[in-house]
């Protein structure tokens, strides 16, 4: 979560001491505050852009935090209102939490208490509105068949850069990613940024029997082979204007390797079976799973293809190398799902989502994408989640919670606290104290 950016809060509470407490609270972990005396102040800020949660006390004077929760319902039915009950008021915590409040805070309460509280009831309304983001860009996009590159990443960004660099120069592109991170859909981004009026052509070299790849690439004239009873125009050509994306390059036989570098010199063709050379216009990214400087130098690729294909490379990071973008991903692939197969989208914890955060995910993002589809058509295992260790007591149950989120942070940062702490929005003292509470200090609290 940005806290400089994106933690927002509204602060309803009538006495001044109290307000003026809570607020600097907030502060302090990292919310912009708007302080309220009563609900007339608050309400005309309570609307469905605001970004950020409501604290209100549940007692006001004129109308009460019942009523400024039923005018945030009303406005936004996922905006977080947390409501602050004096002690003994068990009824009108019960009734918030019907009415749709997000949680509730008993007075007195303990400066920890409200801030853990108040940073997840953030990171939801940021899922939030980032679904809604992506559902508005979804239905205004010019170019719907175009599927968009998801990620708020470092390593997304530079992905970003280099497609608007190289995208429109006349330069040929070689994607390099394990299998499911997203090769085809830069492919495709690149042929989108090129600008180029011709067709987007894809094939899969892997999935080609060698008997017939040279056809399907280069095209054949009539008579050339038995069954071959008129011309038939490859992919190569069939691009022209456009961009040919030949996936899996690794599997192409090392003599359509030769014939393919000599178009890329040439940038004309022979189709199998004829004599006349063809000019072709067509941009070609290829992509592989495999390291192709390794394989030539084992003589399984050609080497002088490998540096005509490779001027430009785009090396895609595995998705246990971006896991910040898993909540933003799986918002998007569960939407699309919703949309696909018309059903309600489902909503996911904070939990669940520290524990997702943790999966090493070897089928990278397309594993992701069919996760979210199981789990949109409910099936009962698509996302399978550790359960919690048995607790007798709500501290138990909360102490294993905060436990599994220290866990997923630590993981994600490589066992640096600093950066876990940073990444919990706590001080580091204060994690390394729940680190040493834990037990978790043998494994994984080697950063500094």
């Amino acid at each position: 979560m940005e806290k400089s950016l994106t933690a927002q809060a509204i602060l309803i509470e009538d006495e001044q001491s109290v307000r003026k407490a809570t607020a600097q609270t907030l502060e302090l972990g990292g919310f912009s505050v708007q302080a309220c005396a009563d609900a007339e102040q608050a309400l005309p800020l309570l609307h469905a852009g605001f970004p950020g949660i409501v604290v209100t006390d549940v007692r006001l004077p004129g109308r009460s935090g019942l009523e400024v929760l039923a005018h945030a319902v009303a406005a936004d039915a996922d905006l977080p209102v947390i409501v602050v009950t004096g002690h003994g008021d068990v009824g009108m915590a019960v009734e918030a939490m019907r009415a749709g409040a997000y949680d509730f805070i008993e007075k007195p309460f303990a400066a920890d208490r409200l801030l853990e509280t108040a940073r997840r009831a953030q990171e939801k309304r940021n899922l939030v509105l980032d679904n809604r983001r992506l559902k508005e860009a979804w239905l205004a996009d010019p170019h719907p068949d175009l599927p968009p590159l998801v990620g708020q990443s470092a390593a997304m960004e530079r992905v970003r850069t280099l497609i608007r660099s190289v995208g429109p120069a006349a330069v040929d592109i070689l994607i390099n990613g394990q299998t499911g991170t997203g090769k085809e859909v830069v492919a495709r981004q690149l042929h989108a940024a090129s600008e180029r009026k011709g067709p987007f052509v894809a094939i899969n070299c892997g999935a080609l029997p060698e008997s017939v790849f040279e056809s399907e690439i280069f095209g054949h004239e009539a008579g050339a082979f038995t069954g071959a009873q008129k011309r038939r125009i490859g992919k190569l050509e069939y691009a022209n204007g456009g961009t040919l994306f030949l996936d899996e390059i690794e599997s192409m036989p090392m003599a359509l390797q030769v014939k393919l570098l000599r178009v890329l010199q040439e940038r004309k063709l022979e189709r199998l079976g004829g004599n006349d050379s063809i000019a072709v216009d067509c941009r070609v990214i290829a992509a592989s799973k495999a390291d192709l400087l390794q394989l030539s130098g084992q003589g399984a690729f050609r080497e002088d293809l490998y540096y005509r294909i490779g001027v430009v490379s785009i090396d895609l990071p595995r998705l246990s190398e971006r896991r910040e973008d898993i909540p933003l991903l799986l918002a998007h692939f569960i939407h699309a799902a919703a949309i696909r197969y018309g059903r309600e989208a489902p909503v996911w914890t904070a939990a669940q989502m520290a524990q997702w955060q943790q999966r090493d995910w070897p089928g990278n993002v397309r594993e992701l994408r069919n996760v979210a589809d199981r789990w949109v058509l409910g099936v009962t295992d698509a996302i399978v989640v550790d359960p919690m260790p048995a607790a007798t007591s709500l501290p138990q149950q909360l102490d294993a919670y905060e436990r599994a989120l220290i866990e997923a942070a630590l993981a994600a940062a490589d066992g640096n606290v600093a950066l876990a702490a940073e990444q919990l929005a706590i001080p580091r003292k204060t994690l390394y104290d729940k680190i040493r509470k834990y037990d978790l200090a043998a494994s994984r609290s080697g950063g500094i």
